[in-house]
């Protein structure tokens, strides 16, 4: 059901880095809940999944050297994507709905937690290696945290593991703001 895929290409110039999405992602909002309207893909042909969402994590940045010290100022979201995320409507209810929707708000806790890393973060003069690596290190634990998420569940049937999840990731976002 929720498969993750993590959308983000990164054209770094000299101390500038850029994320370029694929296509106009929606980014997360805690007031605005997906809709099965929001998924738009086309289904894969032979996919046996009821739905996929398609989320990712983009980040920019820009470095200054200020006193031997690099300054980062940086902008990091978690995007859903709408023309690959999809769903089987005769396979898909509400519930299904809500494990989709928390596989997008665990890539915004990640996208927190990336913001958290940057902040924390003293930068040599390699910094957009250091950014870089952050952010590989990120989507790679991000897309681990995420399969765990639908084995667990066993994709939302699982009705006791998704209520566990559903208050895990509701605490996250408290503790990652």
């Amino acid at each position: 059901m929720g498969k993750i895929i993590s959308i983000g290409c990164i054209f770094l110039l000299g101390f500038l880095g850029f994320a370029q999405e694929i296509e106009e992602g929606v980014p997360w909002n805690e007031n605005i809940r997906l809709a099965w309207a929001d998924f738009k893909g086309k289904v894969p042909p032979a996919e046996e999944s009821a739905a996929t969402t398609a989320s990712g994590i983009s980040y920019t940045y820009s470095a200054n050297l200020l006193h031997h010290e690099v300054k980062l100022d940086f902008e990091v979201n978690a995007y859903f994507y709408p023309n690959e995320s999809w769903y089987r409507p005769e396979l898909c209810n509400e519930n299904t709905l809500a494990h989709e929707q928390l596989h997008f708000d665990i890539t915004e806790v990640f996208a927190r937690k990336m913001r958290e890393k940057l902040r924390r973060t003293s930068f040599s003069d390699d910094v957009k290696a250091e950014v870089r690596k952050i952010y590989s290190d990120i989507l790679r634990e991000l897309q681990t945290y995420q399969e765990r998420y639908d084995w667990e569940t066993n994709f939302s049937r699982n009705r006791e593991k998704q209520l566990e999840w559903n208050q895990k990731i509701a605490e996250a976002l408290k503790v990652w703001q």
